[in-house]
């Protein structure tokens, strides 16, 4: 419990100011740091030919972002193909396969990396640094472009939230509402807010012992030589700056495959606790943003507090299921727990890393007490209980349009939102993104159980159920855990967790953007006494409420059939036991 209210205070404590930086970075504020800034942004807009004062509309805007997507991916796809005979290979990585490489890829792409490979082991330094963690630098800064692009077109366009001078909008843009210019928003989030913070934590992780070198790692020989292996090779690297890049974007994975349940990657209490905090830091500072960005102070208190609710609440039950359910005590879930920490913060680190799209690891998640399973996929598929960066508010925001919507019905009014009405183009696409998921996500499961053979599931039963579930759950909200267990290093895996991974990120991306858009082209109408409030408490439950209807609910049956299944069984068989 120490920890747990230890890394909360922490988080809004830090976030508080952080948000608020932010949200004068995003703004294009003037600060005392433009000296340091100013000429490295200006010389690469200078490079990539980019006017900065040229503003977008929101296709214009979603264009540029699935066009640094696909270069992106295409180079980055070949390198991982090969790697074998690129430079900064000491270990001797072979290249990777086109189906692995395509997932590895597009899992990286999607700031979800999930990983169907080890690091250490199928990657070389060039491809970790190059390929992984300039990925993991760039996508989540991509995410929270998108979603302020979204919020300016919901309150007012850059020319009205902006403190500095109004943008020149392109022939495209003065049809519409000017969100803002892509390639800025993307290079200040990465230049003034990410690099910066993740600078620090890779310092503050180095000094905890975690590695940071190009050195090619050591070769010992085992103590006892009665053993088949004769010698131990430690895989090392500049595993520091990644692991701060990867927690501090959500983004997962990690240098080793095992993630943070290795020593060198986690190696004291306090790496702990900073990977820990890193998780949910900069989602935190992202709803501390919302109020000072869009000038609506109250909304930041409705962002803050449903997230944290839902947080609290989520939180509370996977420790409660890891410490005193009836099978927290079953000496088979002790296999893949990290005992140097305990129990209780491996279910707050799998929470958290739930929570948000973030997906690595401090212990195997398939050891997990089956309802703290439950907990885990029911956080991935929420996907805004803090979410990611960028993509966690972009979520919620669905989640908020669809309140108002159903509020508005409730009360027999017309439903709108901040005095733009919601009407049938808005409420259709909303309907897309909500049938998406169930629709890839339980479409996948239920093939893959029903192909056992051909996909190579390795558990039966409940269980098994559980980790086909997890694994397209887990793809689809952009987290990238896993229950592990499964042989997901084959095409079946690697192609149709692809599918999973391409519409969980830019379906659940650009429609809100779309959405945005469309609403901003709508009159204002006047406040009045029967003006729908939705920065109060009431509305705040009513959205929670269509939350856990559009999630828990809606997989039910699924969650059924696996962790709260398995749960029951092991319940009963430990009741059977004299």
């Amino acid at each position: 419990m120490i920890e747990l209210l230890l890394v909360f205070a922490l988080a809004i404590g830090l976030g508080w100011p952080l948000g608020h930086y932010l949200a004068r970075v995003m703004r294009g504020d003037p600060t005392p740091l433009d000296r340091v800034f100013g000429p490295i942004e200006r010389g690469v807009y200078r490079l990539l030919g980019i006017d900065a004062r040229r503003g977008m509309s929101w296709k214009g805007y979603a264009s540029a972002f699935l066009l640094s997507n696909l270069a992106l991916g295409v180079v980055v796809w070949i390198l991982f193909m090969t790697q074998a005979w690129l430079p900064l290979n000491p270990d001797g990585a072979p290249n990777m396969s086109w189906d692995l490489a395509l997932h590895t890829m597009v899992s990286f792409l999607t700031n979800t990396n999930q990983q169907h490979y080890s690091g250490q082991a199928q990657l070389s330094y060039l491809s970790q640094m190059v390929g992984i963690a300039g990925l993991q630098v760039i996508t989540p800064m991509m995410g929270l472009a998108i979603v302020v692009a979204t919020l300016r077109g919901l309150f007012g366009g850059r020319e009205q939230m902006a403190g500095g001078t109004a943008a020149t909008p392109t022939d495209e843009a003065r049809g519409e509402r000017d969100v803002g210019n892509y390639w800025v928003d993307v290079l200040r989030a990465t230049l003034r807010f990410f690099l910066p913070l993740a600078l620090l934590w890779s310092v503050l992780l180095a000094s905890q012992g975690v590695p940071a070198t190009l050195a090619e790692g050591p070769t010992y020989t085992p103590l006892d030589q009665s053993v088949e292996m004769r010698s131990q090779h430690v895989p090392l690297g500049p595993v520091a700056p990644m692991v701060a890049v990867k927690q501090l974007g959500t983004n997962g994975g990690g240098w080793y495959g095992p993630n943070s349940a290795v020593p060198l990657e986690n190696p004291t209490p306090l790496s702990n606790l900073l990977e820990t905090l890193a998780i949910i830091l900069i989602p935190v500072a992202i709803t501390f943003m919302v109020g000072p960005l869009t000038g609506r102070r109250k909304l930041t208190a409705l962002v803050f507090g449903c997230m944290a609710l839902m947080s609290v609440v989520s939180t509370g039950a996977a420790l409660w299921s890891e410490a005193y359910s009836p099978t927290a005590q079953d000496a088979a879930l002790m296999e893949g727990k990290e005992t140097r920490f305990g129990a209780s913060n491996s279910a707050l680190w799998a929470t958290l890393t739930t929570q948000t799209s973030n997906g690595s690891v401090d212990s195997m998640h398939d050891s997990l007490a089956p309802l703290t399973g439950a907990v885990t996929i029911t956080n991935m598929l929420v996907n805004a209980v803090w979410g990611g960066v960028g993509c966690g508010l972009q979520q919620f925001l669905v989640y908020l349009l669809l309140a108002a919507f159903l509020s508005g019905l409730m009360t027999g009014r017309t439903p709108e939102l901040f005095g733009r009405k919601i009407e049938a183009g808005e409420v259709r696409l909303l309907a897309l993104l909500i049938l998406l998921q169930p629709l890839i996500v339980i479409g996948f499961t239920a093939l893959t159980v029903a192909l056992p053979a051909f996909t190579g599931n390795s558990n039966p039963g409940f269980h098994g159920i559980s980790q086909v579930l997890y694994e397209y759950a887990s793809a689809f909200a952009n987290n990238g855990s896993g229950f592990e267990g499964l042989g997901d290093g084959t095409p079946w895996w690697n192609l149709t967790c692809v599918v999973a991974l391409f519409f969980g990120r830019y379906a659940a991306l650009i429609v809100p953007l779309w959405i945005a858009g469309l609403m901003a082209k709508k009159r204002v109408a006047p406040t009045s006494s029967g003006t729908l409030d939705v920065e109060t408490p009431t509305f705040a439950l009513t959205l929670v409420s269509v939350v856990v209807i559009l999630t828990i609910l809606q997989f039910m049956p699924a969650l059924v059939l696996g962790p709260v299944g398995e749960h029951l069984a092991l319940t009963t068989a430990g009741a059977a036991i004299p």
